[in-house]
């Protein structure tokens, strides 16, 4: 009984005997019953279509799959695609669908629609042969940049020429269009106003047939875009300056002007646009004769103030050749010897042509009776060579042709050896205008001898072109070196390659980079190292090797593919546009040689408004991001910037730019929806008075001590260093006589300029001002480096709101280092000379100051009162007034905050009916009126604020913009031994603290 129990006293019952044994003794199992539970089971699962099972093995649990333990990954909870449609089914699997339903799966290519489609390229007059023929002699090749004011004809003048070295099927004059071929962008087309620079290579002839080569870039005359003119001006050897003959000199023509001379280069000038003097105007061809010669005066005048007036200042001079007169758009153009050569070849005449065209200028008059010229007029009066020779003629064919008497006509064509088919006279007045004008002038055969007398080839451009623009030695040793080939203009020397503007492709997936060779020769296939802006012998990181894919002649809206390119010519490259950001230079991969970079490109503009921009869908951020980089490549002038609190920001030159930036990033670079901020303004920050107080800060360590006062720049020492007229590089002693000649400055502080800030042309000066008998100078020479980086990083971002100091002289009194080297490292001290420069600026009355744009206008003199009224609501101020000689035309210049600026100029076409046109510039940086640390100002929203309130407005909302506190915390910057002794002295801390 026992055993049936367990030892718990649970009832087990009795013990079971094995099969085994059950068989051991004997006893025989029902056979014939066990067959017919086996069919029985087998049927009724044939029955339920499930599968059969042995019976033997149904007391297994094991291989029970109902009773059997499966782990959660083994678990099997549907069928497999084998047995639900049997063996020998191909089955596929697929993941579930990721795309949404409106996405196609295989997306097709997009074609970015950047530039107007041509179906087939233009066939020159030449063949391609013949241009690479050319390229290859540095002596027939001029690389010559076209600039000029805003709608001054500058890319109709490239038409023209265009026209003229190409067979162009393109009616100029129907519907009114232009074929405007160098604004290949169809923003361009659509605005009428160029926004990129373009290259063009145009073989044309001299007066004499020999043909030469002009590499000519049609730059923007916007005056937001003249980024796009330092970058053609660096790849180029002369200036063609294209004038209107009615507007003269306007605001863009004279910075041209004054950017040319800079960079020294010879000017020529076109004076475009002379068909408007007798249609529009309807001047007499004797005031048509002094409107040209006052133009002419103003550009003079503008040349000498900025080339000096020396003997090599290039005058704006007829008789000297280096002016033409045109009219590009009915194209036709002279010079004062080719109209002579006119005269000769019509008269049939053999005359010295040259002393002919000098007589054809200024106050010289023919007399007939005696057939002289002579400096007075004829007895019985008369007109001046000029007016007689030229002008009379001109008026005769235009007034003919709009006349509409084909008689007459007829007979003044017959004066120049000239006839018309019947058809022609039954044309359109513009067309016949420009086909008799053709037939009258010929080819731009004047243009041609203009340019390849007065403007360098590119071997005879090499000299100036690397004293100006490479950052290494330029004294070289050997003949070999690459300075030495590079002012050769040598296509046998080593490789240099300047690489100034990048185009995007059709795709904008990458760029393709416009460079000069310098030297050497670039070859199709050929590994070259890619050096960077950043780039020196010390500090090689920003360098890349890459492969030259493929060489073009860049021909606006059509390529010429060439397998090299020598030295003097442009080229455009593929493939080695990844590591560039604005401009780069190549060099051989493997050379025994140092390399140097050509500098940086110097703008004569500044990038002073910011947008800030985000997408519209966040998780769209990196693709906006990579639009971003590409954005900066495009734009030379473009900055683009993470500010702290995250927002990205993009700053330029104006309204404009802005806009066409937005447009591109939008469309081509990002493709998606971005939002922008409202515009604002970059501020710099200064001080108008000196320290109060000799300020001190002590290193984290309390073994250093640090003590600086800050005081305002002389005035105009900022602009000397920014223009590159000071450099820190030079010799002490010449560098100490420019402080003491220009700016009274004593010896010991005109040799003691440590450095400039934020950078090497930073308007922010360091001067170490201690005494050889107070403080050890060695130690300071231990130190310097690591103050002056604590300087720099100062005055990058300033204490008011993050933004630049400016105009502010900062100067060591003393100094406590420590002398062990361990306790006075760049840890130690960076910080410190920040801290206490920040100090020495916040006790020395700090300011914000404002971008001041100069605004330059043209309007009717009915309109002038209600421009005043405009500029006087937004701050701005007119500072001179002037009516235009020879037309009805106005031109008012003014100051305007560029702050204020928003919107001026559709406030002016609205207050002036659309009458009045400006553009606008920055000029300079002006102090913003009241104290930006006041805090009994109090500010209220959606109210405008006092003049005198504005410095505390701006200084507190940009600080709430980039994330910060409202106010200027003084416990950073001031250690607490000077607050205590800030208070002892009662210094007017009150406004900080």
């Amino acid at each position: 009984m026992d055993q049936m129990y367990d030892e718990f006293g649970n009832y087990v019952g009795p013990e079971l005997e094995d099969d085994d044994s059950d068989g051991a003794e004997g006893e025989e199992p029902d056979d014939d019953e066990d067959e017919w539970m086996d069919q029985a089971e087998r049927a009724a699962v044939a029955r339920d279509g499930g599968e059969g099972m042995d019976a033997d093995d149904g007391g297994d649990d094991d291989d029970n799959p109902e009773t059997a333990i499966v782990l959660a990954e083994d678990k099997k909870y549907y069928p497999s695609a084998e047995e639900v449609y049997g063996e020998g089914t191909e089955t596929l699997v697929m993941d579930e669908d990721g795309q949404a339903l409106e996405e196609p799966i295989i997306a097709p290519v997009k074609l970015k629609q950047v530039e107007v489609a041509e179906k087939d390229a233009l066939h020159m007059k030449v063949s391609e042969e013949f241009l690479v023929g050319l390229m290859g002699n540095s002596n027939l090749v001029r690389n010559v940049a076209v600039a000029g004011h805003l709608h001054h004809g500058k890319t109709t003048l490239m038409d023209m020429l265009l026209e003229q070295t190409h067979d162009v099927k393109f009616e100029w004059f129907s519907n009114d269009k232009q074929l405007r071929y160098t604004d290949t962008r169809l923003d361009e087309q659509e605005r009428e106003v160029s926004i990129k620079a373009v290259p063009l290579s145009l073989v044309m002839p001299s007066s004499t047939g020999k043909h030469l080569l002009f590499n000519m870039m049609d730059t923007p005359g916007h005056v937001n875009f003249s980024d796009e003119v330092t970058a053609s001006y660096r790849l180029s050897d002369g200036v063609l300056l294209v004038v209107d003959a009615v507007e003269g000199v306007m605001c863009n023509t004279e910075r041209l002007i004054k950017h040319a001379a800079s960079q020294r280069l010879p000017i020529c000038v076109f004076i475009n646009k002379i068909d408007r003097l007798i249609l529009e105007l309807k001047l007499p061809p004797a005031d048509a004769y002094h409107k040209l010669r006052h133009t002419l005066e103003e550009v003079n005048a503008v040349i000498e103030a900025a080339y000096g007036g020396d003997k090599d200042c290039p005058f704006a001079d007829p008789v000297k050749g280096t002016v033409c007169f045109g009219s590009a758009l009915y194209g036709w153009s002279f010079t004062l010897e080719s109209f002579a050569r006119l005269y000769a070849e019509v008269q049939g005449v053999e005359m010295d042509t040259k002393q002919f065209a000098r007589r054809l200028w200024g106050d010289t008059y023919f007399h007939e009776d005696k057939r002289v010229f002579r400096r007075k007029p004829p007895p019985g009066g008369g007109e001046r060579s000029f007016v007689q020779f030229i002008l009379e003629p001109l008026y005769k064919i235009y007034s003919q042709a709009v006349g509409e008497h084909p008689a007459s006509f007829t007979r003044v064509l017959a004066e120049f050896g000239v006839t018309l088919k019947p058809k022609d006279y039954r044309m359109n007045t513009k067309p016949l205008i420009k086909l008799a004008c053709k037939r009258v002038f010929g080819d731009a055969s004047g243009l041609v001898d203009m340019m390849a007398t007065h403007l360098p080839t590119a071997k005879e451009g090499a000299p100036g072109k690397v004293s100006r623009t490479y950052s290494g030695p330029i004294a070289s040793d050997g003949d070999q070196s690459a300075v030495s080939a590079m002012s050769a203009c040598d296509a046998s020397g080593p490789l240099q390659v300047m690489i100034a503007k990048l185009y995007p492709k059709n795709d904008c997936s990458s760029f393709d980079a416009l460079g000069r060779v310098m030297s050497g020769t670039l070859k199709k296939g050929q590994t070259v190292r890619v050096l960077g802006e950043a780039y020196s012998p010390d500090d090689e990181e920003d360098c890349a090797v890459k492969t030259v894919t493929e060489l073009w002649v860049y021909q606006a809206r059509y390529r010429i593919p060439v397998t090299e390119a020598t030295a003097g010519n442009w080229i455009l490259i593929e493939g080695v546009d990844a590591s560039i950001s604005k401009t780069a230079t190549l060099v051989p991969e493997f050379t025994d040689e140092e390399c140097h970079v050509f500098s940086p490109l110097v703008f004569d503009n500044q990038s002073v408004v910011k947008i800030a921009t985000e997408p519209l869908n966040p998780s769209d951020l990196p693709k906006m991001v990579e639009g971003l980089r590409k954005i900066n490549k495009s734009y030379p002038l473009a900055v683009t910037k993470v500010e702290e609190s995250g927002e990205h920001t993009i700053m330029g030159t104006g309204e404009i730019f802005l806009d066409s930036v937005m447009k591109d990033l939008r469309d081509l670079y990002s493709e998606v929806e971005v939002k922008v901020a409202d515009p604002v303004v970059t501020f710099c920050e200064t001080v108008v008075e000196t320290s109060s107080l000799k300020c001190f800060a002590e290193t984290p360590n309390k073994r250093n001590k640090l003590t600086m006062i800050a005081e305002p720049l002389d005035k105009g020492l900022a602009r000397d260093i920014e223009t590159g007229a000071v450099n820190l590089q030079w010799p002490r002693k010449k560098l100490g006589d420019f402080f003491q000649n220009n700016y009274d400055w004593d010896v010991l502080a005109a040799r003691s300029v440590w450095a400039f800030g934020p950078d090497s042309r930073g308007p922010n000066a360091l001067l170490d001002d201690t005494l050889p008998t107070e403080v050890d100078k060695s130690l300071m020479s231990a130190v310097r480096e690591s103050v002056v980086q604590g300087f720099q990083w100062g005055t990058r971002e300033g204490p008011l709101c993050d933004e630049p100091i400016r105009n502010v002289k900062f100067k060591i009194l003393d100094a406590t280092i420590a002398e062990q080297p361990l306790h006075r490292g760049g840890g130690q001290m960076i910080p410190t000379a920040r801290r206490v420069a920040y100090s020495a600026f916040l006790m020395a009355s700090p300011r914000l100051m404002e971008p001041v744009y100069a605004v330059e206008v043209q309007t009717p003199a009915d309109c002038m009162s209600a421009i005043y009224t405009v500029l006087s609501k937004r701050r701005g101020h007119v500072i001179a007034d002037a009516p235009k000689p020879g037309t009805p035309v106005y031109t008012l210049r003014a100051l305007l905050p560029a702050i204020e600026s928003f919107g001026f100029e559709t406030d002016l076409r609205y207050h002036t009916q659309g009458q009045a046109f400006c553009q606008s510039y920055f000029d300079h940086w002006a102090v913003v009126p009241g104290d930006p640390l006041d805090r009994t100002i109090q500010l209220r929203p959606l109210e405008p604020s006092p003049v005198q309130h504005l410095a505390r407005e701006f200084m507190v909302k940009t600080r709430r913009r980039k994330g910060m506190s409202e106010d200027v915390s003084v416990n950073k910057f001031f250690d607490d031994v000077l607050l205590m002794e800030l208070a002892k002295v009662d210094t007017g801390l009150a406004g900080l603290l």
